[in-house]
Protein backbone atom coordinates (compact mmCIF):
# COMPACT_ATOMS: atom_id res chain seq x y z
CA UNK A 1 0.00 0.00 0.00
CA UNK A 2 1.23 3.31 -0.70
CA UNK A 3 -0.17 7.16 -1.77
CA UNK A 4 0.96 9.18 -4.54
CA UNK A 5 -0.43 13.05 -5.14
CA UNK A 6 -2.02 14.17 -8.19
CA UNK A 7 -1.16 18.09 -9.60
CA UNK A 8 -3.81 19.14 -7.86
CA UNK A 9 -2.21 18.20 -4.27
CA UNK A 10 -5.18 15.51 -3.26
CA UNK A 11 -3.70 12.45 -1.33
CA UNK A 12 -4.52 8.99 -3.23
CA UNK A 13 -4.78 5.72 -1.36
CA UNK A 14 -4.19 2.43 -2.21
CA UNK A 15 -6.66 0.02 -0.30
CA UNK A 16 -5.92 -3.64 -0.04
CA UNK A 17 -9.66 -4.66 0.72
CA UNK A 18 -8.49 -8.17 0.63
CA UNK A 19 -6.20 -7.72 3.42
CA UNK A 20 -5.36 -9.16 6.41
CA UNK A 21 -4.50 -5.36 7.67
CA UNK A 22 -7.63 -3.81 9.19
CA UNK A 23 -8.45 -0.85 6.86
CA UNK A 24 -7.90 1.83 9.33
CA UNK A 25 -5.14 0.56 9.79
CA UNK A 26 -4.36 0.83 6.17
CA UNK A 27 -5.34 4.72 6.33
CA UNK A 28 -2.93 5.29 9.41
CA UNK A 29 -0.34 3.51 7.84
CA UNK A 30 -0.45 4.91 4.17
CA UNK A 31 -0.14 8.97 6.01
CA UNK A 32 2.82 7.55 7.93
CA UNK A 33 4.71 6.22 5.18
CA UNK A 34 3.78 9.14 3.21
CA UNK A 35 5.29 11.40 5.89
CA UNK A 36 8.13 9.31 6.16
CA UNK A 37 8.88 9.78 2.38
CA UNK A 38 7.98 13.44 2.86
CA UNK A 39 5.23 13.26 -0.13
CA UNK A 40 3.37 15.34 2.59
CA UNK A 41 5.07 17.90 5.44
CA UNK A 42 3.27 19.75 8.33
CA UNK A 43 0.55 22.20 7.63
CA UNK A 44 -0.55 19.88 4.75
CA UNK A 45 -4.43 19.24 4.42
CA UNK A 46 -5.56 15.94 4.72
CA UNK A 47 -8.62 14.28 2.93
CA UNK A 48 -11.44 14.69 4.89
CA UNK A 49 -13.86 11.85 6.59
CA UNK A 50 -16.37 12.13 3.40
CA UNK A 51 -14.51 12.06 1.09
CA UNK A 52 -12.41 8.95 1.86
CA UNK A 53 -15.59 7.18 2.92
CA UNK A 54 -16.93 8.04 -0.66
CA UNK A 55 -14.12 7.55 -3.08
CA UNK A 56 -12.69 4.27 -1.40
CA UNK A 57 -16.12 2.91 -0.18
CA UNK A 58 -15.22 2.60 3.76
CA UNK A 59 -17.42 3.09 6.80
CA UNK A 60 -16.83 7.12 8.76
CA UNK A 61 -15.83 4.80 11.49
CA UNK A 62 -13.46 3.10 10.13
CA UNK A 63 -11.95 6.72 8.93
CA UNK A 64 -12.76 8.36 12.34
CA UNK A 65 -10.71 5.55 13.93
CA UNK A 66 -7.65 5.60 11.83
CA UNK A 67 -7.86 10.16 11.93
CA UNK A 68 -8.30 9.64 15.36
CA UNK A 69 -4.66 7.14 15.96
CA UNK A 70 -2.92 9.86 14.26
CA UNK A 71 -4.33 12.56 16.54
CA UNK A 72 -3.37 10.50 19.63
CA UNK A 73 0.30 10.13 18.07
CA UNK A 74 0.64 13.71 17.12
CA UNK A 75 0.61 13.13 14.01
CA UNK A 76 -2.39 15.19 12.69
CA UNK A 77 -4.85 17.69 13.72
CA UNK A 78 -8.11 19.15 13.73
CA UNK A 79 -9.54 22.27 13.04
CA UNK A 80 -13.88 22.76 13.43
CA UNK A 81 -15.26 23.61 10.10
CA UNK A 82 -11.63 23.01 8.53
CA UNK A 83 -10.89 19.39 8.84
CA UNK A 84 -7.82 17.36 9.23
CA UNK A 85 -3.81 18.76 8.66
CA UNK A 86 -0.58 17.32 8.87
CA UNK A 87 0.42 19.05 12.54
CA UNK A 88 4.34 17.90 12.09
CA UNK A 89 7.19 15.84 11.08
CA UNK A 90 7.61 14.21 14.21
CA UNK A 91 8.25 10.59 13.78
CA UNK A 92 8.48 8.41 16.43
CA UNK A 93 10.64 4.78 16.66
CA UNK A 94 10.30 2.21 18.91
CA UNK A 95 13.31 0.28 20.12
CA UNK A 96 12.51 -3.17 21.71
CA UNK A 97 15.67 -4.40 23.39
CA UNK A 98 16.11 -7.23 25.42
CA UNK A 99 17.07 -6.30 28.61
CA UNK A 100 19.00 -3.00 30.22
CA UNK A 101 22.90 -3.38 31.18
CA UNK A 102 25.57 -1.68 30.62
CA UNK A 103 26.81 -2.29 27.00
CA UNK A 104 23.05 -1.62 25.71
CA UNK A 105 23.26 1.74 27.20
CA UNK A 106 26.25 2.67 25.16
CA UNK A 107 24.28 1.12 21.53
CA UNK A 108 20.92 3.29 22.38
CA UNK A 109 22.63 6.69 23.52
CA UNK A 110 24.49 6.10 20.17
CA UNK A 111 21.25 5.45 18.28
CA UNK A 112 19.73 8.17 19.89
CA UNK A 113 22.64 10.74 19.73
CA UNK A 114 22.73 10.09 16.01
CA UNK A 115 19.62 10.81 14.92
CA UNK A 116 17.52 13.95 13.73
CA UNK A 117 16.16 16.21 15.99
CA UNK A 118 12.65 15.56 14.76
CA UNK A 119 12.46 11.79 15.47
CA UNK A 120 11.13 10.30 19.17
CA UNK A 121 12.14 7.20 20.27
CA UNK A 122 10.57 5.06 22.71
CA UNK A 123 12.54 1.97 24.07
CA UNK A 124 11.01 -1.07 25.58
CA UNK A 125 12.31 -4.39 27.35
CA UNK A 126 11.21 -8.00 26.49
CA UNK A 127 13.56 -9.55 28.97
CA UNK A 128 13.62 -13.02 26.43
CA UNK A 129 9.96 -13.13 27.50
CA UNK A 130 7.31 -13.87 24.11
CA UNK A 131 4.66 -12.76 25.57
CA UNK A 132 6.24 -9.97 26.10
CA UNK A 133 7.99 -9.43 22.88
CA UNK A 134 4.70 -10.21 21.30
CA UNK A 135 2.71 -7.68 23.58
CA UNK A 136 5.02 -4.75 22.90
CA UNK A 137 5.31 -5.58 19.19
CA UNK A 138 1.20 -5.46 18.78
CA UNK A 139 0.68 -2.63 20.58
CA UNK A 140 3.29 -1.10 18.32
CA UNK A 141 1.33 -1.46 14.89
CA UNK A 142 0.42 1.96 13.53
CA UNK A 143 1.74 4.15 15.90
CA UNK A 144 5.41 4.35 14.80
CA UNK A 145 7.40 5.15 11.63
CA UNK A 146 10.05 1.97 12.23
CA UNK A 147 10.81 -0.87 14.62
CA UNK A 148 14.64 -1.54 15.61
CA UNK A 149 14.03 -4.71 17.53
CA UNK A 150 16.60 -6.93 19.30
CA UNK A 151 15.27 -10.34 18.95
CA UNK A 152 16.08 -13.83 20.76
CA UNK A 153 15.33 -17.64 20.46
CA UNK A 154 11.64 -18.62 20.56
CA UNK A 155 9.94 -19.85 18.36
CA UNK A 156 6.96 -17.64 17.96
CA UNK A 157 9.93 -14.65 17.16
CA UNK A 158 9.59 -15.05 13.11
CA UNK A 159 5.86 -15.26 13.16
CA UNK A 160 5.66 -12.25 15.28
CA UNK A 161 7.79 -10.10 12.82
CA UNK A 162 6.67 -11.24 9.53
CA UNK A 163 3.26 -8.91 10.37
CA UNK A 164 5.92 -5.64 10.21
CA UNK A 165 6.92 -3.99 6.73
CA UNK A 166 10.15 -5.17 5.83
CA UNK A 167 11.31 -1.25 4.98
CA UNK A 168 10.15 -0.56 8.34
CA UNK A 169 11.82 -3.09 10.78
CA UNK A 170 15.46 -3.23 11.57
CA UNK A 171 17.00 -6.47 13.33
CA UNK A 172 19.77 -6.02 15.48
CA UNK A 173 22.31 -8.06 17.62
CA UNK A 174 22.10 -11.26 17.13
CA UNK A 175 21.09 -13.02 14.23
CA UNK A 176 17.97 -15.31 14.75
CA UNK A 177 15.11 -16.27 13.32
CA UNK A 178 15.49 -13.53 10.05
CA UNK A 179 15.12 -14.04 6.82
CA UNK A 180 17.45 -12.95 3.84
CA UNK A 181 15.04 -10.58 3.37
CA UNK A 182 15.11 -8.56 6.81
CA UNK A 183 17.27 -4.92 7.43
CA UNK A 184 19.30 -6.01 9.86
CA UNK A 185 23.12 -5.10 11.91
CA UNK A 186 24.22 -7.93 13.38
CA UNK A 187 27.10 -9.25 14.96
CA UNK A 188 28.35 -12.67 14.91
CA UNK A 189 29.18 -14.99 17.50
CA UNK A 190 30.45 -17.64 15.96
CA UNK A 191 33.71 -17.36 13.34
CA UNK A 192 34.07 -13.81 14.37
CA UNK A 193 34.61 -14.48 17.98
CA UNK A 194 37.34 -17.32 17.34
CA UNK A 195 39.11 -15.00 15.10
CA UNK A 196 39.30 -12.80 18.01
CA UNK A 197 40.12 -15.77 19.93
CA UNK A 198 43.21 -16.25 18.17
CA UNK A 199 44.55 -12.61 18.67
CA UNK A 200 45.02 -13.71 22.79
CA UNK A 201 46.73 -17.05 22.09
CA UNK A 202 49.96 -15.57 23.50
CA UNK A 203 48.29 -14.60 26.72
CA UNK A 204 46.43 -17.96 27.14
CA UNK A 205 49.61 -19.96 26.81
CA UNK A 206 50.45 -18.76 30.36
CA UNK A 207 47.66 -20.72 31.64
CA UNK A 208 47.18 -24.73 32.20
CA UNK A 209 43.99 -24.77 30.82
CA UNK A 210 41.27 -22.44 29.90
CA UNK A 211 37.71 -22.76 30.96
CA UNK A 212 34.63 -21.17 29.76
CA UNK A 213 32.07 -20.24 31.97
CA UNK A 214 28.57 -19.90 30.40
CA UNK A 215 25.71 -20.75 33.33
CA UNK A 216 22.21 -21.63 32.43
CA UNK A 217 20.94 -18.14 33.43
CA UNK A 218 22.46 -16.77 30.39
CA UNK A 219 20.61 -15.85 27.03
CA UNK A 220 24.15 -15.83 25.05
CA UNK A 221 24.34 -18.20 21.89
CA UNK A 222 25.62 -21.29 22.24
CA UNK A 223 26.94 -21.05 18.94
CA UNK A 224 30.01 -19.00 20.89
CA UNK A 225 30.78 -22.94 22.71
CA UNK A 226 31.09 -24.27 19.66
CA UNK A 227 34.13 -22.14 18.26
CA UNK A 228 35.59 -22.17 22.04
CA UNK A 229 36.14 -25.35 21.60
CA UNK A 230 37.42 -25.07 18.43
CA UNK A 231 39.94 -22.77 19.29
CA UNK A 232 41.37 -24.72 22.26
CA UNK A 233 41.51 -28.00 20.22
CA UNK A 234 43.75 -26.36 17.44
CA UNK A 235 45.84 -24.74 19.98
CA UNK A 236 46.30 -27.66 22.43
CA UNK A 237 45.02 -25.84 25.33
CA UNK A 238 43.07 -27.91 28.05
CA UNK A 239 39.74 -27.04 28.32
CA UNK A 240 35.86 -26.99 29.85
CA UNK A 241 33.06 -25.44 30.10
CA UNK A 242 31.24 -24.60 33.71
CA UNK A 243 27.96 -24.46 33.50
CA UNK A 244 26.40 -24.12 36.93
CA UNK A 245 27.66 -20.92 38.66
CA UNK A 246 27.68 -22.38 42.06
CA UNK A 247 30.32 -24.09 41.06
CA UNK A 248 32.71 -21.55 39.40
CA UNK A 249 35.99 -22.27 41.38
CA UNK A 250 38.69 -19.80 40.58
CA UNK A 251 41.83 -22.07 40.36
CA UNK A 252 45.77 -20.89 40.59
CA UNK A 253 46.91 -21.65 36.86
CA UNK A 254 43.55 -21.19 34.94
CA UNK A 255 41.85 -18.72 32.41
CA UNK A 256 38.30 -17.92 32.24
CA UNK A 257 36.13 -16.70 29.79
CA UNK A 258 32.71 -15.18 30.56
CA UNK A 259 29.88 -13.92 29.03
CA UNK A 260 27.99 -13.11 32.08
CA UNK A 261 29.70 -9.74 34.35
CA UNK A 262 27.93 -11.83 37.40
CA UNK A 263 30.76 -13.84 37.23
CA UNK A 264 33.42 -11.13 36.66
CA UNK A 265 32.42 -10.11 40.14
CA UNK A 266 32.52 -12.96 41.22
CA UNK A 267 36.16 -13.63 40.05
CA UNK A 268 37.50 -11.25 41.67
CA UNK A 269 35.87 -11.66 44.66
CA UNK A 270 37.42 -15.11 45.00
CA UNK A 271 41.28 -13.44 43.12
CA UNK A 272 41.13 -11.23 46.48
CA UNK A 273 39.97 -13.67 49.24
CA UNK A 274 42.64 -16.51 47.61
CA UNK A 275 45.72 -13.90 47.18
CA UNK A 276 45.35 -14.51 43.19
CA UNK A 277 46.55 -11.89 40.99
CA UNK A 278 44.66 -11.71 38.04
CA UNK A 279 46.45 -11.24 34.68
CA UNK A 280 49.19 -13.26 36.40
CA UNK A 281 48.03 -16.14 38.70
CA UNK A 282 45.00 -16.48 36.73
CA UNK A 283 43.58 -14.67 33.56
CA UNK A 284 40.26 -13.23 32.71
CA UNK A 285 38.64 -12.80 29.42
CA UNK A 286 35.20 -10.96 29.96
CA UNK A 287 32.61 -10.82 26.82
CA UNK A 288 31.10 -7.41 26.26
CA UNK A 289 32.66 -4.20 26.72
CA UNK A 290 31.61 -1.42 28.92
CA UNK A 291 32.63 1.86 29.98
CA UNK A 292 33.57 1.17 33.26
CA UNK A 293 35.52 -2.70 31.91
CA UNK A 294 38.82 -0.75 31.24
CA UNK A 295 39.06 0.94 35.00
CA UNK A 296 38.04 -2.22 36.85
CA UNK A 297 41.12 -3.70 38.58
CA UNK A 298 43.55 -2.78 35.96
CA UNK A 299 42.07 -3.24 33.22
CA UNK A 300 39.52 -6.18 32.49
CA UNK A 301 40.43 -8.00 28.90
CA UNK A 302 37.35 -8.07 26.87
CA UNK A 303 35.94 -9.59 23.69
CA UNK A 304 32.98 -7.72 22.00
CA UNK A 305 32.05 -6.23 19.20
CA UNK A 306 31.41 -2.59 18.90
CA UNK A 307 27.85 -0.98 20.34
CA UNK A 308 28.14 2.30 19.95
CA UNK A 309 28.69 1.50 15.90
CA UNK A 310 25.80 -0.91 16.02
CA UNK A 311 23.51 2.39 17.17
CA UNK A 312 24.64 4.40 14.80
CA UNK A 313 23.99 2.31 11.62
CA UNK A 314 20.50 1.43 13.38
CA UNK A 315 20.05 5.23 13.35
CA UNK A 316 21.27 5.73 9.46
CA UNK A 317 18.26 2.92 9.29
CA UNK A 318 16.50 5.39 10.39
CA UNK A 319 17.16 8.40 8.74
CA UNK A 320 17.00 7.07 5.15
CA UNK A 321 15.00 4.84 3.19
CA UNK A 322 17.82 2.58 1.83
CA UNK A 323 18.01 -1.19 3.44
CA UNK A 324 20.77 -2.22 5.41
CA UNK A 325 22.26 -5.69 5.90
CA UNK A 326 25.54 -5.17 7.90
CA UNK A 327 27.68 -7.03 10.35
CA UNK A 328 29.70 -5.28 13.32
CA UNK A 329 32.98 -6.57 14.12
CA UNK A 330 33.92 -8.87 16.94
CA UNK A 331 37.24 -7.52 18.22
CA UNK A 332 39.81 -8.43 21.29
CA UNK A 333 41.07 -5.66 23.46
CA UNK A 334 43.51 -7.14 26.11
CA UNK A 335 44.26 -5.81 29.43
CA UNK A 336 46.04 -6.76 32.53
CA UNK A 337 43.36 -9.47 33.71
CA UNK A 338 44.74 -11.85 30.93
Amino acid sequence: MHTRTEQNGCMIFDINLDSDIPRYQQLVNTINDALSSSSISSGDPLPSVNNICKDYNLSRDTVFKAYSILKENGVVESVPNKGYYVANDTRKVLLVLDTFKAYKEVLYHSFVNNLPKNVIVDVQFHHYNINNFKTILNNGKGKYYKFVVMTFNHKEVASTLSDFDNDKLLLIDWNVHSNASNNYVFQDFGLSFYEALKEAVSAFKKYKKVVFVYPTFTNHPSETLKYFKKFCVENNFKHRIVRDSSEFDVIKNEAYISVSDRILGSFLEQCKVKGFEPGTDVGFLSYNETPMKKFIYKGISVISTNFEEMGAKAAGFIKTEKPLQNYIPTKLILRDSL
